[in-house]
Protein backbone atom coordinates (compact mmCIF):
# COMPACT_ATOMS: atom_id res chain seq x y z
CA UNK A 1 0.00 0.00 0.00
CA UNK A 2 1.23 3.49 -0.52
CA UNK A 3 2.30 5.97 1.98
CA UNK A 4 -1.23 7.55 2.18
CA UNK A 5 -2.64 7.79 5.45
CA UNK A 6 -6.34 9.62 5.22
CA UNK A 7 -9.28 8.87 3.62
CA UNK A 8 -9.13 11.83 1.59
CA UNK A 9 -5.47 10.88 0.09
CA UNK A 10 -6.19 6.86 -0.42
CA UNK A 11 -9.55 8.65 -2.78
CA UNK A 12 -6.94 11.06 -4.37
CA UNK A 13 -4.05 8.20 -4.76
CA UNK A 14 -7.11 5.71 -6.63
CA UNK A 15 -8.07 8.67 -8.94
CA UNK A 16 -4.58 9.05 -9.80
CA UNK A 17 -3.46 5.81 -10.40
CA UNK A 18 -6.51 5.18 -12.65
CA UNK A 19 -5.04 7.32 -15.39
CA UNK A 20 -1.85 6.51 -15.54
CA UNK A 21 0.21 3.95 -17.79
CA UNK A 22 3.73 3.13 -17.46
CA UNK A 23 6.44 1.41 -19.07
CA UNK A 24 9.01 -0.76 -16.91
CA UNK A 25 12.08 -2.70 -17.21
CA UNK A 26 12.53 -6.59 -17.52
CA UNK A 27 10.05 -9.77 -18.56
CA UNK A 28 9.45 -10.03 -14.89
CA UNK A 29 6.79 -7.73 -12.71
CA UNK A 30 9.17 -5.26 -10.84
CA UNK A 31 7.60 -5.06 -6.77
CA UNK A 32 6.82 -1.39 -7.48
CA UNK A 33 4.94 -2.05 -10.23
CA UNK A 34 3.04 -4.87 -8.51
CA UNK A 35 2.56 -2.35 -5.50
CA UNK A 36 1.64 0.11 -7.88
CA UNK A 37 -1.36 -2.32 -9.53
CA UNK A 38 -2.55 -3.41 -6.07
CA UNK A 39 -2.98 0.80 -5.14
CA UNK A 40 -5.41 0.95 -8.34
CA UNK A 41 -2.59 1.70 -11.26
CA UNK A 42 -4.53 1.52 -14.71
CA UNK A 43 -2.07 -0.87 -16.07
CA UNK A 44 1.06 -1.41 -18.01
CA UNK A 45 2.47 -0.64 -21.42
CA UNK A 46 4.72 -3.38 -22.68
CA UNK A 47 7.76 -2.57 -25.48
CA UNK A 48 9.92 -4.93 -27.36
CA UNK A 49 12.24 -4.95 -23.97
CA UNK A 50 9.14 -6.69 -21.94
CA UNK A 51 8.40 -9.32 -24.79
CA UNK A 52 9.86 -13.23 -24.21
CA UNK A 53 8.96 -16.78 -24.43
CA UNK A 54 7.07 -16.26 -21.02
CA UNK A 55 4.84 -13.04 -21.94
CA UNK A 56 1.59 -14.76 -21.48
CA UNK A 57 3.15 -15.51 -17.50
CA UNK A 58 3.98 -11.76 -16.96
CA UNK A 59 0.54 -11.01 -18.34
CA UNK A 60 -1.30 -13.22 -15.81
CA UNK A 61 1.06 -11.75 -13.18
CA UNK A 62 0.14 -8.26 -13.48
CA UNK A 63 -3.82 -9.09 -13.69
CA UNK A 64 -3.31 -11.28 -10.52
CA UNK A 65 -3.03 -7.66 -9.02
CA UNK A 66 -5.03 -6.23 -10.64
CA UNK A 67 -8.03 -8.27 -12.89
CA UNK A 68 -9.17 -5.17 -15.00
CA UNK A 69 -5.64 -4.31 -15.62
CA UNK A 70 -5.07 -2.62 -19.37
CA UNK A 71 -1.91 -4.36 -21.18
CA UNK A 72 -1.07 -2.40 -24.39
CA UNK A 73 1.71 -2.13 -27.31
CA UNK A 74 2.33 -0.61 -30.40
CA UNK A 75 1.68 -3.61 -32.96
CA UNK A 76 1.14 -1.70 -36.12
CA UNK A 77 2.14 -4.41 -38.71
CA UNK A 78 4.95 -3.61 -41.19
CA UNK A 79 7.64 -1.71 -39.63
CA UNK A 80 6.91 -1.13 -36.30
CA UNK A 81 5.55 -4.40 -33.81
CA UNK A 82 6.63 -5.06 -30.57
CA UNK A 83 5.44 -8.79 -30.07
CA UNK A 84 7.66 -9.32 -32.90
CA UNK A 85 10.54 -6.94 -32.52
CA UNK A 86 13.30 -9.68 -32.06
CA UNK A 87 12.89 -10.49 -36.32
CA UNK A 88 10.36 -7.94 -37.37
CA UNK A 89 6.92 -8.66 -38.25
CA UNK A 90 4.91 -11.31 -40.29
CA UNK A 91 2.12 -9.49 -41.09
CA UNK A 92 2.12 -6.78 -44.13
CA UNK A 93 2.41 -3.41 -42.60
CA UNK A 94 -0.30 -0.28 -43.55
CA UNK A 95 1.36 1.35 -46.55
CA UNK A 96 1.70 -2.52 -48.61
CA UNK A 97 -2.05 -2.77 -47.68
CA UNK A 98 -3.02 1.03 -48.89
CA UNK A 99 -1.44 -0.20 -51.97
CA UNK A 100 -3.53 -3.89 -52.00
CA UNK A 101 -6.48 -1.74 -51.37
CA UNK A 102 -8.55 -4.93 -49.83
CA UNK A 103 -10.56 -3.27 -46.79
CA UNK A 104 -11.41 -6.93 -46.33
CA UNK A 105 -7.63 -7.33 -46.08
CA UNK A 106 -6.65 -4.96 -43.60
CA UNK A 107 -9.20 -5.80 -41.48
CA UNK A 108 -7.96 -9.86 -41.80
CA UNK A 109 -4.59 -7.81 -40.48
CA UNK A 110 -6.15 -6.27 -37.87
CA UNK A 111 -8.07 -9.45 -36.34
CA UNK A 112 -4.42 -11.62 -36.91
CA UNK A 113 -3.17 -8.91 -34.38
CA UNK A 114 -5.60 -9.01 -32.21
CA UNK A 115 -5.44 -12.95 -31.76
CA UNK A 116 -1.57 -12.82 -31.17
CA UNK A 117 -2.16 -9.97 -29.03
CA UNK A 118 -4.68 -11.48 -26.70
CA UNK A 119 -2.60 -14.86 -26.95
CA UNK A 120 0.20 -13.34 -24.55
CA UNK A 121 -2.77 -11.50 -22.55
CA UNK A 122 -2.32 -7.73 -24.21
CA UNK A 123 -5.87 -6.42 -24.44
CA UNK A 124 -5.26 -2.72 -25.72
CA UNK A 125 -3.43 -2.33 -29.16
CA UNK A 126 -2.01 0.82 -30.04
CA UNK A 127 -2.77 0.98 -33.89
CA UNK A 128 -3.90 1.64 -36.45
CA UNK A 129 -2.01 4.86 -37.34
CA UNK A 130 -4.38 6.99 -38.66
CA UNK A 131 -1.99 9.98 -40.06
CA UNK A 132 -2.62 10.43 -43.67
CA UNK A 133 1.40 10.67 -44.53
CA UNK A 134 0.98 14.14 -46.88
CA UNK A 135 4.73 14.80 -46.11
CA UNK A 136 6.94 12.49 -47.99
CA UNK A 137 9.89 13.93 -45.68
CA UNK A 138 7.96 12.89 -42.77
CA UNK A 139 10.63 11.17 -40.51
CA UNK A 140 8.01 9.29 -38.30
CA UNK A 141 5.44 8.08 -39.81
CA UNK A 142 5.67 7.42 -43.65
CA UNK A 143 5.39 3.58 -44.40
CA UNK A 144 3.46 3.50 -41.17
CA UNK A 145 0.72 5.15 -42.74
CA UNK A 146 -1.69 3.60 -45.38
CA UNK A 147 -0.78 6.32 -47.68
CA UNK A 148 -1.91 9.75 -48.92
CA UNK A 149 -5.50 10.14 -49.73
CA UNK A 150 -7.45 10.55 -46.86
CA UNK A 151 -10.44 8.40 -48.31
CA UNK A 152 -8.20 5.90 -48.48
CA UNK A 153 -6.81 5.77 -45.16
CA UNK A 154 -9.95 6.50 -43.59
CA UNK A 155 -11.25 3.00 -45.30
CA UNK A 156 -8.72 0.82 -44.15
CA UNK A 157 -8.11 2.58 -41.11
CA UNK A 158 -11.93 1.57 -40.16
CA UNK A 159 -11.46 -2.00 -41.41
CA UNK A 160 -8.58 -2.55 -38.85
CA UNK A 161 -10.23 -0.80 -36.40
CA UNK A 162 -13.18 -3.27 -36.82
CA UNK A 163 -10.66 -6.07 -37.21
CA UNK A 164 -8.96 -5.38 -33.68
CA UNK A 165 -11.95 -5.32 -32.03
CA UNK A 166 -14.61 -7.75 -33.45
CA UNK A 167 -14.11 -9.95 -30.13
CA UNK A 168 -14.90 -6.94 -27.46
CA UNK A 169 -11.74 -8.91 -26.24
CA UNK A 170 -8.77 -6.15 -27.75
CA UNK A 171 -9.45 -2.66 -27.99
CA UNK A 172 -8.14 -0.50 -30.73
CA UNK A 173 -6.50 3.19 -30.47
CA UNK A 174 -6.52 5.03 -33.65
CA UNK A 175 -3.39 7.39 -33.69
CA UNK A 176 -1.90 10.66 -33.70
CA UNK A 177 -5.00 13.00 -33.07
CA UNK A 178 -5.05 15.41 -34.70
CA UNK A 179 -2.80 14.13 -37.45
CA UNK A 180 1.26 13.50 -37.55
CA UNK A 181 1.23 13.24 -41.34
CA UNK A 182 2.15 16.26 -42.73
CA UNK A 183 5.37 17.14 -39.63
CA UNK A 184 8.66 17.52 -40.96
CA UNK A 185 10.47 16.56 -37.43
CA UNK A 186 10.46 13.58 -34.53
CA UNK A 187 8.19 14.27 -31.77
CA UNK A 188 10.56 11.63 -29.65
CA UNK A 189 13.63 14.43 -30.65
CA UNK A 190 11.20 17.62 -30.78
CA UNK A 191 8.28 19.16 -30.67
CA UNK A 192 6.81 19.30 -34.53
CA UNK A 193 4.66 22.42 -35.69
CA UNK A 194 1.26 21.23 -37.93
CA UNK A 195 1.41 24.55 -40.13
CA UNK A 196 -0.89 23.91 -42.78
CA UNK A 197 -4.33 25.87 -42.80
CA UNK A 198 -6.77 24.73 -40.15
CA UNK A 199 -9.22 23.33 -43.19
CA UNK A 200 -6.91 21.25 -44.39
CA UNK A 201 -6.21 19.73 -41.15
CA UNK A 202 -9.86 19.00 -40.40
CA UNK A 203 -10.88 17.78 -44.17
CA UNK A 204 -7.67 15.72 -44.39
CA UNK A 205 -6.06 14.56 -41.47
CA UNK A 206 -9.51 14.69 -39.48
CA UNK A 207 -11.34 12.14 -42.04
CA UNK A 208 -9.29 8.89 -40.72
CA UNK A 209 -10.06 9.64 -37.34
CA UNK A 210 -13.88 10.28 -38.03
CA UNK A 211 -14.21 6.86 -39.94
CA UNK A 212 -12.47 5.58 -36.29
CA UNK A 213 -14.93 6.76 -34.20
CA UNK A 214 -17.84 5.96 -36.91
CA UNK A 215 -16.38 2.15 -36.53
CA UNK A 216 -16.31 2.27 -32.63
CA UNK A 217 -12.66 2.79 -31.91
CA UNK A 218 -12.83 2.56 -28.13
CA UNK A 219 -9.54 4.95 -27.58
CA UNK A 220 -7.70 7.50 -29.40
CA UNK A 221 -3.86 8.61 -29.14
CA UNK A 222 -2.87 12.39 -29.39
CA UNK A 223 -0.43 13.53 -31.12
CA UNK A 224 2.96 15.57 -29.59
CA UNK A 225 2.59 18.39 -32.18
CA UNK A 226 2.04 22.26 -32.02
CA UNK A 227 -0.96 23.87 -34.38
CA UNK A 228 -0.56 27.27 -33.96
CA UNK A 229 -4.07 28.18 -35.18
CA UNK A 230 -4.93 26.44 -32.08
CA UNK A 231 -2.59 27.77 -29.30
CA UNK A 232 0.89 27.12 -28.56
CA UNK A 233 0.26 23.57 -26.24
CA UNK A 234 0.97 20.85 -28.04
CA UNK A 235 -2.22 18.64 -29.00
CA UNK A 236 -2.01 16.35 -26.26
CA UNK A 237 -1.88 18.97 -23.73
CA UNK A 238 -4.14 21.54 -25.71
CA UNK A 239 -7.95 21.40 -24.43
CA UNK A 240 -8.66 23.02 -27.92
CA UNK A 241 -7.37 20.54 -30.06
CA UNK A 242 -9.10 17.56 -27.31
CA UNK A 243 -12.30 19.22 -27.38
CA UNK A 244 -12.34 19.15 -31.41
CA UNK A 245 -11.56 15.43 -30.94
CA UNK A 246 -14.70 15.25 -28.75
CA UNK A 247 -17.01 17.55 -30.84
CA UNK A 248 -16.67 14.46 -33.83
CA UNK A 249 -18.43 12.58 -31.37
CA UNK A 250 -15.90 10.32 -29.75
CA UNK A 251 -16.89 9.62 -26.25
CA UNK A 252 -14.07 7.03 -25.57
CA UNK A 253 -10.98 7.02 -23.49
CA UNK A 254 -8.32 9.37 -24.78
CA UNK A 255 -4.32 8.42 -24.36
CA UNK A 256 -1.73 10.67 -24.43
CA UNK A 257 1.27 9.51 -26.77
CA UNK A 258 3.95 8.76 -24.29
CA UNK A 259 4.57 11.94 -21.80
CA UNK A 260 8.32 10.65 -22.05
CA UNK A 261 9.34 12.01 -25.32
CA UNK A 262 11.16 14.96 -25.83
CA UNK A 263 8.27 16.75 -27.38
CA UNK A 264 6.66 16.76 -23.76
CA UNK A 265 9.77 15.95 -21.32
CA UNK A 266 11.52 18.82 -22.72
CA UNK A 267 8.87 21.32 -22.53
CA UNK A 268 7.23 20.61 -19.82
CA UNK A 269 8.45 18.07 -18.11
CA UNK A 270 6.37 14.68 -17.64
CA UNK A 271 4.95 15.41 -14.37
CA UNK A 272 3.46 18.87 -15.38
CA UNK A 273 2.64 17.70 -18.69
CA UNK A 274 0.26 14.66 -17.18
CA UNK A 275 -1.44 17.57 -15.03
CA UNK A 276 -1.53 19.53 -18.29
CA UNK A 277 -2.55 16.76 -20.42
CA UNK A 278 -5.45 15.75 -17.76
CA UNK A 279 -6.64 19.63 -17.51
CA UNK A 280 -7.24 19.56 -21.38
CA UNK A 281 -9.03 16.20 -21.16
CA UNK A 282 -7.09 13.40 -21.81
CA UNK A 283 -7.78 10.01 -19.78
CA UNK A 284 -5.10 7.68 -19.52
CA UNK A 285 -1.75 9.02 -19.18
CA UNK A 286 1.30 6.77 -20.88
CA UNK A 287 4.48 7.49 -19.59
CA UNK A 288 6.63 5.62 -22.42
CA UNK A 289 9.80 3.09 -22.47
CA UNK A 290 12.15 3.74 -19.66
CA UNK A 291 14.90 1.76 -21.92
CA UNK A 292 14.83 4.69 -25.07
CA UNK A 293 13.83 7.42 -22.57
CA UNK A 294 16.68 10.01 -24.07
CA UNK A 295 16.43 12.10 -21.00
CA UNK A 296 16.07 9.36 -18.16
CA UNK A 297 18.85 9.31 -15.26
CA UNK A 298 19.64 5.74 -16.58
CA UNK A 299 19.27 4.57 -13.11
CA UNK A 300 18.22 0.65 -12.28
CA UNK A 301 15.06 2.15 -10.98
CA UNK A 302 14.25 4.70 -13.88
CA UNK A 303 11.17 3.23 -14.32
CA UNK A 304 9.80 3.56 -11.12
CA UNK A 305 11.35 6.82 -11.25
CA UNK A 306 9.43 8.00 -13.78
CA UNK A 307 6.10 6.65 -12.86
CA UNK A 308 6.34 8.15 -9.34
CA UNK A 309 7.31 11.66 -11.48
CA UNK A 310 3.77 11.64 -12.71
CA UNK A 311 2.03 10.22 -9.86
CA UNK A 312 3.15 12.74 -7.57
CA UNK A 313 2.86 15.61 -9.93
CA UNK A 314 -0.84 14.80 -10.14
CA UNK A 315 -1.08 13.92 -6.56
CA UNK A 316 0.34 17.52 -5.51
CA UNK A 317 -1.77 19.31 -8.40
CA UNK A 318 -4.88 18.08 -6.89
CA UNK A 319 -3.74 18.58 -3.11
CA UNK A 320 -2.96 22.54 -4.38
CA UNK A 321 -6.49 22.92 -6.88
CA UNK A 322 -4.55 23.26 -9.34
CA UNK A 323 -6.14 19.93 -10.79
CA UNK A 324 -9.57 19.11 -10.05
CA UNK A 325 -10.32 16.09 -8.43
CA UNK A 326 -13.53 15.57 -10.58
CA UNK A 327 -11.95 15.94 -13.70
CA UNK A 328 -9.50 13.45 -12.83
CA UNK A 329 -12.03 10.68 -11.40
CA UNK A 330 -13.73 11.50 -14.76
CA UNK A 331 -11.12 10.39 -16.40
CA UNK A 332 -10.33 7.81 -14.56
CA UNK A 333 -13.79 6.75 -14.41
CA UNK A 334 -13.93 6.64 -18.66
CA UNK A 335 -10.50 4.31 -18.35
CA UNK A 336 -12.43 1.93 -15.69
CA UNK A 337 -15.48 1.28 -18.00
CA UNK A 338 -13.09 -0.02 -20.98
CA UNK A 339 -10.71 -1.85 -18.64
CA UNK A 340 -13.95 -3.43 -17.19
CA UNK A 341 -15.32 -4.29 -20.02
CA UNK A 342 -12.13 -5.64 -21.77
CA UNK A 343 -11.74 -7.70 -18.34
CA UNK A 344 -15.66 -9.03 -19.00
CA UNK A 345 -15.01 -10.43 -22.62
CA UNK A 346 -12.02 -12.35 -21.06
CA UNK A 347 -9.53 -13.91 -22.90
CA UNK A 348 -11.37 -16.13 -25.60
CA UNK A 349 -8.20 -17.77 -27.29
CA UNK A 350 -9.29 -15.80 -30.51
CA UNK A 351 -9.43 -17.97 -33.02
CA UNK A 352 -7.78 -16.57 -36.41
CA UNK A 353 -6.78 -18.20 -39.33
CA UNK A 354 -4.21 -16.32 -41.28
CA UNK A 355 -3.64 -16.44 -44.94
CA UNK A 356 -0.42 -16.67 -46.90
CA UNK A 357 1.05 -13.05 -46.31
CA UNK A 358 4.28 -14.06 -48.26
CA UNK A 359 1.61 -14.86 -51.04
CA UNK A 360 -0.68 -12.16 -49.79
CA UNK A 361 1.75 -9.06 -49.68
CA UNK A 362 3.73 -9.90 -52.83
CA UNK A 363 1.72 -7.51 -55.04
CA UNK A 364 2.71 -4.59 -52.76
CA UNK A 365 6.34 -4.83 -53.62
CA UNK A 366 7.22 -2.52 -56.14
CA UNK A 367 10.17 -3.57 -58.99
CA UNK A 368 11.92 -1.18 -61.21
CA UNK A 369 14.58 -2.96 -63.02
CA UNK A 370 15.58 -6.19 -63.48
CA UNK A 371 16.84 -7.03 -59.94
CA UNK A 372 17.62 -10.88 -59.67
CA UNK A 373 21.45 -11.28 -59.00
CA UNK A 374 23.25 -14.50 -59.28
CA UNK A 375 26.65 -14.20 -57.85
CA UNK A 376 27.94 -16.60 -55.16
CA UNK A 377 28.29 -13.85 -52.84
CA UNK A 378 26.37 -10.88 -51.31
CA UNK A 379 27.59 -7.54 -49.75
CA UNK A 380 24.83 -5.80 -47.65
CA UNK A 381 25.04 -2.12 -47.37
CA UNK A 382 22.78 -0.71 -44.77
CA UNK A 383 22.21 3.38 -45.69
CA UNK A 384 19.34 3.75 -43.90
CA UNK A 385 18.19 6.29 -41.14
CA UNK A 386 18.66 5.03 -37.21
CA UNK A 387 15.44 3.05 -36.55
CA UNK A 388 13.35 5.48 -34.42
CA UNK A 389 12.14 5.31 -31.30
CA UNK A 390 8.91 4.48 -32.57
CA UNK A 391 10.26 1.59 -34.02
CA UNK A 392 12.24 1.32 -31.40
CA UNK A 393 14.16 -2.40 -32.51
CA UNK A 394 17.35 -3.15 -34.32
CA UNK A 395 16.78 -6.28 -35.65
CA UNK A 396 18.34 -6.82 -39.00
CA UNK A 397 15.54 -9.02 -41.04
CA UNK A 398 17.34 -8.61 -44.35
CA UNK A 399 20.54 -9.53 -42.94
CA UNK A 400 18.57 -12.71 -41.82
CA UNK A 401 16.70 -13.48 -44.54
CA UNK A 402 19.48 -12.72 -47.48
CA UNK A 403 21.77 -15.30 -45.14
CA UNK A 404 18.91 -17.85 -45.72
CA UNK A 405 20.19 -17.48 -49.29
CA UNK A 406 23.74 -16.49 -50.30
CA UNK A 407 26.76 -15.99 -48.58
CA UNK A 408 26.31 -12.64 -46.76
CA UNK A 409 28.89 -9.74 -46.53
CA UNK A 410 28.95 -6.47 -44.69
CA UNK A 411 31.27 -4.31 -45.86
CA UNK A 412 34.52 -4.28 -42.86
CA UNK A 413 34.90 -0.60 -42.60
CA UNK A 414 30.55 0.03 -42.63
CA UNK A 415 30.84 1.38 -38.60
CA UNK A 416 27.43 3.12 -38.94
CA UNK A 417 24.41 2.49 -40.63
CA UNK A 418 23.73 6.01 -42.21
CA UNK A 419 25.09 7.63 -45.81
CA UNK A 420 28.09 9.94 -44.18
CA UNK A 421 29.77 11.57 -46.78
CA UNK A 422 30.35 10.67 -49.84
CA UNK A 423 34.27 9.95 -49.11
CA UNK A 424 33.17 7.50 -46.10
CA UNK A 425 30.86 5.62 -49.06
CA UNK A 426 33.97 5.16 -51.08
CA UNK A 427 35.84 3.66 -48.34
CA UNK A 428 33.42 0.98 -47.58
CA UNK A 429 32.84 0.50 -50.97
CA UNK A 430 36.40 -0.38 -51.07
CA UNK A 431 35.66 -3.31 -48.65
CA UNK A 432 33.31 -4.73 -51.45
CA UNK A 433 34.47 -7.45 -54.17
CA UNK A 434 33.71 -6.57 -57.60
CA UNK A 435 32.21 -9.77 -58.24
CA UNK A 436 29.82 -9.61 -55.38
CA UNK A 437 26.22 -8.76 -55.85
CA UNK A 438 25.65 -5.32 -53.87
CA UNK A 439 22.15 -5.06 -52.18
CA UNK A 440 22.14 -1.47 -50.85
CA UNK A 441 19.17 -0.54 -48.29
CA UNK A 442 17.32 3.19 -47.68
CA UNK A 443 14.60 4.35 -46.57
CA UNK A 444 14.65 8.41 -47.35
CA UNK A 445 14.70 8.73 -50.72
CA UNK A 446 11.33 9.72 -51.11
CA UNK A 447 12.54 13.39 -50.96
CA UNK A 448 16.33 14.79 -51.79
CA UNK A 449 18.94 14.38 -49.85
CA UNK A 450 21.87 12.65 -48.87
CA UNK A 451 20.20 8.96 -49.95
CA UNK A 452 19.70 9.99 -53.04
CA UNK A 453 23.13 11.19 -53.59
CA UNK A 454 24.84 8.40 -52.38
CA UNK A 455 22.40 6.23 -54.73
CA UNK A 456 24.05 8.50 -57.47
CA UNK A 457 27.11 7.83 -56.63
CA UNK A 458 26.67 4.12 -56.60
CA UNK A 459 25.23 4.67 -60.05
CA UNK A 460 28.29 5.50 -61.68
CA UNK A 461 31.05 3.35 -59.50
CA UNK A 462 28.45 0.28 -58.77
CA UNK A 463 25.97 0.60 -61.84
CA UNK A 464 24.86 -2.93 -60.82
CA UNK A 465 24.01 -2.32 -56.98
CA UNK A 466 19.95 -3.27 -56.40
CA UNK A 467 18.44 -0.61 -54.40
CA UNK A 468 15.87 -1.95 -51.55
CA UNK A 469 13.99 0.57 -50.33
CA UNK A 470 11.68 0.61 -47.17
CA UNK A 471 10.52 3.64 -46.82
CA UNK A 472 8.04 6.02 -48.76
CA UNK A 473 8.23 5.48 -52.55
CA UNK A 474 9.88 8.33 -54.37
CA UNK A 475 7.54 10.17 -56.93
CA UNK A 476 7.77 10.47 -60.55
CA UNK A 477 10.16 13.31 -60.46
CA UNK A 478 13.13 10.35 -59.09
CA UNK A 479 14.97 9.03 -61.64
CA UNK A 480 17.70 6.53 -61.06
CA UNK A 481 19.51 4.10 -63.15
CA UNK A 482 19.86 1.54 -60.40
CA UNK A 483 17.31 -1.25 -60.30
CA UNK A 484 15.09 -0.85 -57.61
CA UNK A 485 12.87 -2.90 -55.16
CA UNK A 486 9.91 -0.33 -53.38
CA UNK A 487 9.02 -2.91 -50.04
CA UNK A 488 7.08 -0.48 -48.54
CA UNK A 489 8.08 -1.88 -44.74
CA UNK A 490 11.16 -2.72 -42.99
CA UNK A 491 9.95 -6.01 -41.51
CA UNK A 492 10.74 -9.77 -41.60
CA UNK A 493 7.66 -10.02 -44.29
CA UNK A 494 9.67 -7.53 -46.37
CA UNK A 495 12.86 -8.89 -45.90
CA UNK A 496 11.65 -12.38 -47.07
CA UNK A 497 9.94 -11.68 -50.14
CA UNK A 498 12.85 -8.87 -51.10
CA UNK A 499 15.53 -11.64 -51.27
CA UNK A 500 13.48 -14.34 -52.83
CA UNK A 501 13.57 -11.24 -55.82
CA UNK A 502 17.09 -10.58 -55.57
CA UNK A 503 18.25 -14.36 -55.26
CA UNK A 504 15.70 -16.04 -57.65
CA UNK A 505 18.85 -16.07 -60.34
CA UNK A 506 21.13 -17.78 -57.57
CA UNK A 507 22.19 -21.41 -58.35
CA UNK A 508 21.44 -24.07 -55.69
Amino acid sequence: MSDATTTSDLEILEAVNGVILPGFFGTELPQWLADALDDGVAGVVYFGQNISARTGELSEAIRAHRANALIATDEEGGTVTRLESVHGSTVPGPAQLGVLNDAELSRTVGAAIAARANAVGINLVFGPVADVNTNPANPVIGVRSFGTGAASVATHVAATVRGIQASGAVAACAKHFPGHGDTHSDSHLALPELGIAVGEIEDVHFEPFRAAIAAGVRTIMTAHIRVPAWGEAPATLNPVILGKLRALGFDGVIVTDALDMAAIRESVGAGPGAVAAIQAGADLLCIGNPQTNLGGSGEPDADRQDYLEVRDALMAAVASGELELGQLRRAADRVRVLATELEAAGSPGLSQAEPDWAAVTAAAIGIHGEVARSGERLSLLDLRARATLAVANESDAFRLAFSAHRALETPARMTQRAVGSLDYLDDVLGDVRDDDDLVVLVDRIGVPGSQREALAHLAVSRPDAVVVNVGVVPGDDYRSALDRIDARASSALSAGLVAELICAGATA
